[in-house]
């Protein structure tokens, strides 16, 4: 190693003496700025890995909100028909019933069907099923199919005979009633 030599009194030596930093207007000089700004910067480090590590978190909770969504929609539409199924399935067992006894008189097969399809009502009620039978209503396109018309002398537009019954699912048509509609003599 070789020996340093000693400074000139001439050049000025580091201070480390704070208060001799200061210069006669009682500001600190710019050397004494740095270890301030190395603190700033491992604050804003830290407080950036900090953003960063919730920034991390919150994306893996839309994530897997995003995933369990999903999972409920593919749930829902694969099992939307087990309440209507549930209520079905006495209306089955009744049909089976009736075609299981062998010694069925024929006012005993008509009271089974009765009840049958009393069920079969009453299952399409609790699913909200709604009949469509138009019968002398005014004639609309969104529920009703026309399938001719007739001259008559009430008032045109009119349903005169339905030939099939509509159906409604929660106010939605699902099968739209086939009808015969009244038309204006002469037109």
């Amino acid at each position: 190693m070789q020996d340093i030599p000693p400074l000139p009194e001439d050049i000025e030596r580091p201070v480390t003496d704070k208060s001799a930093r200061e210069t006669d207007t009682g500001h600190e000089t710019p050397t004494d700025t740095l270890p301030g700004l190395g603190e700033q910067l491992r604050a804003a480090e830290l407080r950036a890995a900090e953003h960063h590590d919730a920034w991390l978190r919150a994306k893996a909770e839309t994530e897997n909100l995003r995933r369990r969504a999903a999972e409920d929609v593919a749930k829902a539409h694969k099992y939307a028909a087990e309440k209507f199924v549930g209520e079905m399935l006495p209306v089955k067992d009744s049909l089976e019933a009736a075609l299981a006894s062998e010694n069925t008189g024929f006012d005993n097969l008509r009271s089974g069907v009765e009840v049958t399809l009393k069920q079969l009502i009453a299952a399409f009620e609790k699913s909200g099923v709604a009949e469509i039978h138009p019968l002398g209503e005014k004639f609309d396109p969104h529920r009703h199919q026309a399938m001719s018309t007739l001259e008559d002398p009430g008032e045109p537009n009119r349903v005169l005979q339905v030939l099939q019954k509509g159906y409604a699912l929660n106010e939605r048509i699902i099968r739209p009633a086939l009808v015969i509609v009244s038309k204006a003599p002469g037109a």
